[in-house]
C-alpha cells in the first residue's frame, strides 16, 4: 500500500519529541505553487497591500523560472507554527519539508531572540497581519488608496529602522527631576550601604532642566514618527505601528537565518535517518533532496560566490554537536543569533574545509580573492545582516519649530548611504512629519553634507 504524508506526520512528530525537540504544535497545509510564491513574497499569507510586493514577486517568478529559486516550505513561527507545503512536491520531498519544519518550530520555541519577539509581538502573526489588512481595506475605503499608498510608502521604506532592544510598547519620554540626584544603583549604591559607610548628603538643584529630544540617539524611526509627528491623523499612526510590529517579528527570522536554516537541515537529516517506518525508497530519494539543500555550490558552478546559509548553518551543527554534543549545541542554539554564531563558532580552519574566502568582483566579471583573514570572512558574511541590511539613521534632533533632525551614524555602521534613495525617503518622509526634515552624512572626504529632497536642489 503506497504510502500518504498525512500517515507519515504523526510518526515524524512522534520520533522528534523522543529524540527531545521542544516546539509548539505545527498546523500544516498543502497549497498551490502559486499561493506559496505569494506567501514567499508578501511574507505572510494575509498581509497589507502595497505595489512594492508586486515587484518582489515579479522578481521571485523570474528567479523561479531561471531555475534560481525553488521554495519547498515557508514556516511561521507562533503557537501554533504554521507550516505550507507545496502540493507539486513529491512525497519524499514534503517528508524531508515536513522534517525540516520541525527543526525550526524546536529552534523558534527555545532561541532566545525568537522567544522574546513572540512574547512582545504575540503567538498569532497570521491573524495580527490578516487584521492588519483589514483595517488598511477600511481606511482605503473611507480615505482613498493613493492617499493610503503614499503612507504605506514612507512607512515600508522605514521598515529596517526598528529598535529591538526597546519593548515594542514603549512609553513616551519620561523628563527627568534633576532638582534632586537619583538613588545610585548597581555596584555603587551597593558599596554605599555597606555598615560603616557614611550616607552621602543627596544635593539639590534648581528646576528641572527641558528635556532634549530625544534624550538619545534614537533607531526606531516608527516608533519616533508615530509617536511625535506634529500632524498624523490616526490611521497613519495605525499604519506605522502596523508596519513595526510586523518588523519586530521578522527580525529573528532576519538576525537567525544561517542558526535556524543550519538547525532545522541537521534535524531534517537525523530525523530521517533514525525514521525506521520509512519504506528505504522513500529515505534514499529525500536524502537526495537533502543533499541539494545543504550543497554550498549554485547548480552546476564549483566555486560558491555567495554563502548558501544551509550550507553554512549544517556544517557548523554538524562540527559543534561532533565535537561538544547535543546539550551544548543546545545551549548555543538558545543563546545566540547569527552574529555570536558566526564569529563565536565559525573557525579559520572550517572555513578552509568549506573553501571559503572574501572576494571582489570587477566589472568585467573577473573574480578575486582578496583575503581569506577569518575576521573578514566574518564581516562578509555578517555585513549585509546589521539593521536589516539597511544604513543606520537615526533620530539626532526634535527643534522647537518641529524641525526633524537625522543623523546617519556612519562611524559605526559600516556601510554608506545610497544618496539618491536617501533622498527619496527623505522625500517620503516629508510627507508624513509635514515640517522640515533634515539628514546628515559625509561625503567620501569624510566631510558633513545634508542631504536634501530635490525640491530644495538647485
Amino acid at each position: 500500500m503506497a504510502e500518504k504524508l498525512e500517515d507519515l506526520i504523526p510518526k515524524v512528530e512522534t520520533l522528534a519529541n523522543d529524540l527531545g525537540l521542544e516546539y509548539y504544535p505545527v498546523e500544516f497545509e498543502l497549497v498551490p505553487p502559486s499561493f506559496m510564491m505569494e506567501v514567499a513574497v508578501y511574507g505572510l499569507p494575509v498581509r497589507m497591500p502595497h505595489w512594492s510586493f508586486g515587484v518582489r514577486w515579479i522578481y521571485q517568478m523570474v528567479q523561479h523560472r531561471m531555475g534560481h529559486s525553488r521554495i519547498f516550505e515557508v514556516v511561521f513561527p507562533g503557537n501554533p507554527n504554521r507550516a505550507y507545503l507545496v502540493n507539486t512536491n513529491s512525497l519524499e520531498e514534503n517528508i524531508l519539508v515536513v522534517a525540516h519544519v520541525l527543526g525550526h518550530a524546536d529552534f523558534s520555541h527555545n532561541n532566545l531572540t525568537f522567544v522574546r519577539s513572540q512574547e512582545q509581538v504575540g503567538y498569532r502573526i497570521v491573524e495580527q497581519a490578516a487584521a492588519h489588512a483589514r483595517r488598511i481595506a477600511e481606511v482605503i475605503e473611507e480615505i482613498g488608496e493613493q492617499r493610503v499608498e503614499q503612507v504605506l510608502d514612507v512607512a515600508l521604506a522605514l521598515e529596517p529602522h526598528i529598535d529591538t532592544n526597546l519593548p515594542l510598547n514603549r512609553s513616551k519620554y519620561r523628563p527627568l527631576d534633576k532638582r534632586t540626584e537619583p538613588e545610585p544603583e548597581g555596584f555603587r549604591g551597593r558599596y554605599q550601604q555597606l555598615p560603616g559607610e557614611a550616607q552621602p548628603e543627596r544635593k539639590t538643584r534648581g528646576a528641572p532642566e527641558p528635556l532634549h529630544i530625544p534624550p538619545h540617539p534614537e533607531r526606531d524611526l516608527l516608533w519616533f514618527i508615530a509617536t511625535h509627528a506634529p500632524e498624523m491623523e490616526d490611521w497613519e499612526r495605525d499604519i506605522f505601528l502596523a508596519v513595526r510590529k510586523e518588523a519586530y517579528y521578522f527580525q529573528p527570522v532576519f538576525n537567525c537565518q544561517i542558526m535556524n536554516e543550519g538547525w532545522a537541515s541537521y534535524w531534517h537529516s537525523r530525523l530521517l535517518r533514525e525514521a525506521d517506518f520509512l519504506s528505504g525508497q522513500i529515505y534514499v530519494d529525500s536524502m537526495k533532496t537533502h543533499s541539494d539543500v545543504v550543497r554550498p555550490y549554485a547548480g552546476e558552478h564549483q566555486v560558491a560566490l555567495q554563502v548558501n546559509p544551509y550550507h553554512l548553518g549544517y556544517s557548523l551543527w554538524e562540527h559543534l554537536l561532533e565535537n561538544g554534543g547535543l546539550e551544548a549545541a543546545r545551549e548555543i542554539r538558545r543563546e545566540e543569533d547569527d552574529f555570536g554564531f558566526i564569529r563565536n563558532y565559525f573557525t579559520a580552519e572550517l572555513a578552509d574545509e568549506m573553501g571559503l574566502f572574501v572576494y571582489s568582483a570587477k566589472k568585467n566579471g573577473e573574480i578575486r580573492v582578496t583575503s581569506s583573514n577569518i575576521h573578514e570572512l566574518h564581516e562578509a558574511i555578517l555585513q549585509p545582516k546589521f539593521n536589516f541590511g539597511a544604513p543606520r539613521v537615526v533620530v539626532d534632533e526634535l527643534k522647537s519649530d518641529g524641525t526633524l533632525i537625522l543623523r546617519h551614524e556612519h562611524e559605526n555602521d559600516g556601510r554608506g548611504l545610497d544618496l539618491e534613495r536617501a533622498r527619496h525617503v527623505l522625500e517620503y518622509i516629508d510627507r508624513i512629519w509635514r515640517r522640515p526634515v533634515k539628514l546628515y552624512t559625509i561625503d567620501e572626504r569624510g566631510r558633513q553634507i545634508n542631504i536634501k529632497p530635490s525640491w530644495e536642489i538647485d
